[in-house]
């Protein structure tokens, strides 16, 4: 469907704006704030809507505000004195107030069969599709011809194990040839909507291999990758490259779901798309985030009951409600994790993320060791699932297995560099170092931990805690400040609350410091 009002279209599917049939050009945060008043024209849109829609929550600038909507005011003839297309509320927000009819968008009606990738989502109840095709393979043909076949073979059987993603089967995807299709051809052809492929070239001694993931609706390019290797470490290097691109999937695929939802009108958005868009919601990390994150995933259970993964996510925030304690009663935010992790796991018990949330919620019961068994589910279902290598990590650390835990640690930070839970990789492999008296390298990776983004108050006191040990009053004094602006009345019941050490000597040396650090 697309929207005429006055001389303009806006068709949200080919993301476009015409004007009497001409293409108006727009940035992309324009295109999509103008799409989200149009959508909403009924009622006023605030200014936290717009940022939480066209920013995804980040914090914006007022400048940067009027800049979107004054440009998206010159794309429709209107300006902020005349107004007559998009009115300010001040203090409020903004109104869409031209005349608007609803119809069938150009992009719908040129097409005389239902467009393949819709069809593709809708048998395979929204999860995201993918191919991966056989590498291109350059230069003379040896070994890298080989690998051209190897490497995709080898992702997509790690690709199948990701219970939310569909892949097609390797002998339907090797039937067609990149070098001699068109990419957007081949995903029309199987209903696809992502496609994966690459190359293989042969430079003297070394071997470089390129990875492309596309959005066959947009024909973007959304994730790209180099490896260069060696032909010695060639195996070992395979089993890495397959892991990297696996990890990189795991959010760059969520992450474009969760754009292509938010152009979408709210009424519209499907269980799928409410799912992706919670997602981004959670990995923000704070209460606001929380919440919405948790009104998403309620909206995608309503409308598909048996979606596991959604109800893995009402764990996830409930999981950390708790852990943070938003709500001020983690008690039955505890409770509430744990129901939804095994209400996840009676839908879908091969799903790595149903497992990740039930072997966590021991977690809020101080039963570390009775949820190891669902963590090491989660590796054995996904190998080069981080969350999973890093939660197994975590329980390490409590049960004073530093050295377990900073292995599991690094395998998660080697699978997702970019992982939005980069800080509490760090954080907890402050915490191993600090468990084996290495203050000194404590500090030093606490200090990493803080400074990444979503960290929180929790991740501040183990920076406190790490420097106070490595005797730098200084720092210790800067981050307790910093958790002071961000949750004064914290203390080391909230600190042991959340991390339960198991040794009650490591119990103790901490209370202590933290006792002398003012807590």
């Amino acid at each position: 469907m697309s929207w005429s009002f006055a001389t303009f279209e806006l068709d949200p599917e080919r993301f476009e704006l015409r004007n009497a049939g001409a293409l108006v050009p727009l940035e992309p945060q324009v295109f999509e704030l103008l799409t989200l008043l149009v959508g909403n024209r009924h009622r006023l849109v605030t200014k936290e809507e717009i940022i939480e829609s066209v920013w995804g929550g980040r914090c914006m600038s007022d400048s940067s505000l009027s800049s979107r909507i004054k440009s998206a005011r010159k794309a429709v003839g209107d300006d902020g004195t005349t107004q007559h297309t998009i009115r300010t509320i001040h203090g409020k927000g903004f109104r869409f107030v031209a005349e608007t009819s609803l119809r069938q968008s150009a992009a719908a009606a040129a097409q005389t069969q239902p467009d393949p990738a819709q069809t593709a989502d809708a048998d395979t109840g929204r999860r995201p599709t993918i191919v991966v095709l056989p590498f291109r393979f350059l230069g003379t043909p040896d070994v890298a011809e080989i690998l051209a076949e190897a490497i995709p073979h080898e992702l997509i059987q790690a690709l199948c194990k990701l219970r939310w993603l569909m892949v097609i089967a390797r002998g339907t995807a090797f039937k067609f040839r990149p070098e001699n299709e068109d990419l957007a051809d081949i995903a029309s052809a199987l209903n696809v909507r992502y496609v994966l492929s690459g190359s293989v070239e042969a430079l003297g001694g070394r071997l470089v291999i390129s990875v492309e993931l596309s959005d066959s609706r947009s024909g973007e390019v959304i994730w790209g990758e180099r490896y260069t290797l060696s032909r010695d470490g060639l195996h070992e290097v395979r089993a890495e490259i397959a892991a990297s691109v696996v990890a990189a999937l795991e959010i760059y695929i969520p992450l474009n779901e969760a754009r292509d939802a938010r152009i979408g009108t709210s009424e519209n958005l499907d269980a799928w798309a409410n799912y992706h868009l919670g997602l981004q919601q959670m990995y923000r990390f704070c209460q606001e985030g929380n919440e919405r994150a948790t009104g998403l995933f309620q909206k995608a259970v309503m409308q598909d009951p048996g979606f596991a993964r959604a109800h893995a996510g009402l764990s996830f925030t409930s999981f950390q409600d708790a852990f943070v304690n938003y709500s001020g009663d983690s008690v039955a935010a505890a409770e509430a994790a744990a129901r939804f992790a095994e209400r996840s796991i009676e839908l879908d018990p091969l799903d790595p993320f149903a497992n990740l949330v039930m072997g966590r919620s021991f977690w809020l019961r101080n039963e570390l060791e009775l949820g190891l068994d669902w963590l090491d589910r989660s590796i054995a279902l996904s190998p080069n699932y981080a969350h999973g290598h890093y939660s197994h990590a975590f329980a390490d650390m409590l049960s004073s297995r530093e050295h377990s835990a900073r292995a599991s640690v690094d395998t998660a930070c080697q699978l997702s560099p970019l992982d939005p839970m980069v800080y509490a990789m760090h954080s907890t492999r402050a915490l191993s170092f600090i468990v084996e008296g290495d203050y000194e390298s404590a500090a030093k990776w606490a200090d990493a931990g803080a400074r990444s983004p979503n960290s929180h108050f929790l991740i501040g006191m183990i920076a406190v805690l790490a420097h106070h040990l490595n005797r730098d009053p200084e720092k210790a004094q800067f981050w307790k400040r910093n958790v002071a602006g961000r949750r004064p009345d914290a203390n080391q019941q909230h600190f042991f609350k959340s991390f339960p050490f198991t040794d009650p000597e490591v119990r103790h040396r901490i209370a202590s410091a933290l006792t002398l650090s003012g807590y």
